[in-house]
């Protein structure tokens, strides 16, 4: 997938009481992340395949329909979803929770983040990352990490701005199966 910058979240988040894991109010409307159900599973395969075409991959809906229900019926990783006024869901995040021998604890991989393009710039992204913060606080996770491309300077400033650290102890290696 090319060359990933590698950030490590530190720092504090408030949690809101409710269904919803977070609600915030921006300048243009509320954007409410909650985790996926599985109604919203088509929603998120279509979030998925176009998350998917921005690292340059060809589109394949069925190919993130089966990836993602696959995960949900597994329970193999954790989606929230955001939305907003509409109530249409416009972002996702996947987490895949996993353990940091080194800390002796449970943490999450942030994954996969996407918001449609018509709700960029307007807090999306910045209540997915909040809540996901949130439900790795809730559920004794050590930290979350992520990679992103080292061209993706956008979403590095995101990060950054929230308290995400980039990592600059590790160098982060990919070795290929041929599946």
């Amino acid at each position: 997938m090319g060359n990933f910058a590698g950030y490590r979240l530190r720092g504090r988040v408030r949690l809101r009481e409710g269904h919803s894991i977070m609600s915030i109010q921006n300048r243009e409307e509320r954007v409410t992340v909650r985790p996926a159900q599985a109604t919203d599973l088509h929603r998120v395969a279509q979030l998925f395949d176009l998350y998917r075409q921005f690292y340059k991959h060809p589109p394949d809906l069925p190919l993130a329909e089966k990836f993602i229900s696959d995960r949900f019926a597994s329970q193999e990783s954790v989606i929230l979803v955001a939305s907003t006024a509409a109530p249409a869901i416009v972002g996702f995040t996947q987490l895949y929770p996993t353990f940091c021998s080194v800390s002796a604890g449970p943490i999450y991989v942030l994954y996969d983040l996407f918001v449609a393009e018509p709700s960029r710039r307007q807090g999306v992204a910045r209540a997915l990352l909040t809540a996901a913060h949130a439900h790795a606080k809730q559920t004794g996770a050590v930290r979350l990490e992520l990679a992103t491309a080292i061209t993706n300077v956008k979403a590095q400033a995101l990060y950054e701005s929230l308290g995400w650290v980039r990592d600059v102890e590790f160098n982060r290696y990919s070795l290929a199966t041929g599946n």
